[in-house]
């Protein structure tokens, strides 16, 4: 039997992996909403008034860094007042499916982590 000491393992997400500024980008709330909004071509207008709460200022800043990364797609309509429009591409396309399961696992366990968070700010403010 070997009992050399294990050596002590490297971080399994390095300061400076890839993944994970593109991590913070995708599991951003209004990166998640905006991807969810965007199941067709849509315009900046419509997807603030399917976002109830974001800002304008918010929004912006969400679909420039979707945009940045290369899962969206700004599109600026030759209309009268131009018009902006918003797709995903095939980039976006690729992340639907696990972005799928994870809103389709939020909306299914919702409720259960509400009342676990009920049950620690309860044992929380018991201490």
């Amino acid at each position: 039997m070997d009992t050399t000491p294990a050596p002590a393992e490297a971080p399994r997400f390095s300061a400076d992996c890839p993944s994970r500024p593109i991590l913070d980008q995708v599991a951003d709330k209004w990166s998640m909403m905006v991807m969810e909004v965007l199941e067709q071509p849509t315009r900046f207008n419509e997807i603030k008034r399917q976002l109830d709460g974001v800002t304008q200022r918010v929004l912006t800043q969400t679909l420039r860094r979707l945009e940045r990364n290369g899962l969206i797609r700004r599109r600026v309509l030759d209309t009268s007042p131009i018009g902006v429009e918003y797709s995903l591409t095939p980039l976006g396309e690729s992340f639907r499916g696990p972005f799928i399961c994870l809103l389709n696992w939020t909306i299914e366990h919702s409720g259960e982590v509400v009342a676990a968070q009920h049950e620690y700010d309860e044992r929380s403010s018991a201490r």
